[in-house]
């Protein structure tokens, strides 16, 4: 289960962010969707060779400051 939830505003700020952050990723299909957080989890730790933790806080991170652009 994640520990934070997407909504239709803030996941295209999300995904812009992790998109900035992990510049290879621009061909990936990644769906940054609502109720499909851990599937988003499970394809982030794949794509970027990171564990859920660190996925979970960088999006959290993200969320934290939806205005600003830092991640």
């Amino acid at each position: 289960m994640a520990n934070f939830q997407l909504t239709s505003e803030n996941a295209f700020k999300v995904k812009t962010k992790f998109l900035r952050k992990y510049r290879d990723l621009a061909n990936e299909p990644l769906d940054f969707a609502p109720g499909k957080e851990d599937q988003l989890i499970e394809d982030l730790m794949r794509l970027v060779k990171r564990d859920r933790t660190y996925i979970e806080f960088t999006i959290q991170k993200a969320l934290a400051d939806t205005k600003g652009n830092r991640l």
